[in-house]
């Protein structure tokens, strides 16, 4: 099983390199996935130096683990949806969690389906395919997950010029709790760059809603300056509706002030890895930072971010999907 050290040690020297020239891209995500299963695989092929009394056990926990995992998963995402739509309502973006839920219900018996199916050939096919499908998704969610704790976990580097703070909707015309998180985390930013000397802007960015009496970026810039940040400490950005807008507008505003400047952005911890890749693609030199947010909505956020980055990688994703169906039907059918 020694290819398989060989394989993870490339993939993880790719990762190192990969985060080292750009922490921003997807690519650094699946490449610490592609380690960590290449790993995995080789402390497997372990197993044949275990007694056989061992090595049966072993078997039982390598296959039972996951479906356990997956059910266990299932539960959660049900119970956390269940508590997401009484305290958000039923909007499809707060249904993720539940919806998830569901749908990993059946994961656990694809496996065991199959071996029942005798030479039912379309049931056989549509089983694999299915298996096939959620292994893929599963092993993007899983790199998605520690990926984005990894980069949450990276300090952005002193002597920033900006803090971007990301809008988003206003209740009532007022700052509620979760854009007020990410305000008090670029606060916090924005005085620890200046006790080392440094004189960073704080820029707000967001435009005005439908359902919105002012701009997010003047409510959030009254919301510091009245908890003791200099107004002109504070640039509003106040065109933005979405959140590339809010980079690429902030971007020709810092460029306009400071060219050659460094920012941190910050924003939501579950929106931090997905608002990374934009900077990227937005052209904004700097890192995000990720703001607490309530444990509850964490869940359902997380999937929305994950199936928006499935969306934007849409191309090589649906490539990849009719290639497991071409190859679960092809197997099924042989």
């Amino acid at each position: 099983m020694w290819i398989f050290y060989i394989f993870a040690a490339c993939f993880a020297v790719a990762f190192v390199v990969g985060v080292v020239r750009d922490r921003r891209r997807f690519r650094n995500a699946v490449l610490l996935g592609f380690t960590a299963v290449c790993l995995g695989l080789g402390l497997i092929g372990e197993a044949y130096r275990l007694g056989p009394v061992a090595f049966d056990l072993f078997q039982v926990i390598l296959l039972g683990t996951p479906a356990l995992v997956v059910l266990i998963l299932a539960i959660f995402l049900i119970l956390n949806g269940v508590v997401m739509v009484r305290r958000e309502g039923r909007r499809p973006g707060n249904l993720l969690s539940l919806l998830a839920g569901l749908a990993c219900l059946p994961v656990p018996v694809l496996p065991l389906l199959g071996g029942y199916l005798g030479d039912n050939d379309p049931a056989v096919a549509a089983t694999l395919i299915a298996l096939l499908v959620v292994t893929y998704l599963g092993f993007l969610f899983c790199c998605y997950l520690a990926y984005s704790w990894f980069y949450g976990r990276l300090r952005p580097r002193p002597g920033f010029d900006f803090v971007v703070v990301l809008g988003s909707r206003l209740i009532g015309g007022r700052v509620p709790p979760l854009l007020a998180s990410r305000l008090d985390r670029a606060t916090s930013l924005w005085q620890t760059e200046i006790a080392r000397g440094g004189a960073p802007l704080l820029v707000t960015s967001g435009g005005q809603g439908s359902d919105e009496p002012v701009p997010e970026a003047h409510a959030m810039a009254d919301y510091l300056v009245s908890n003791g940040v200099p107004e002109e400490s504070v640039v509003r950005e106040d065109r933005s509706m979405t959140t590339f807008e809010n980079l690429g507008n902030s971007h020709a505003l810092m460029t306009e002030r400071h060219p050659g400047y460094r920012c941190v952005v910050v924003t939501n911890n579950f929106h931090a890895f997905r608002a990374a890749l934009m900077t990227r693609k937005a052209g904004v030199d700097g890192q995000v930072v990720g703001s607490q947010t309530a444990g509850y909505y964490w869940p359902s956020a997380t999937i929305r971010e994950f199936v928006a980055i499935l969306v934007e990688h849409w191309i090589i994703n649906a490539a990849v999907l009719v290639a497991l169906v071409v190859l679960g039907a092809g197997v099924a059918y042989r």
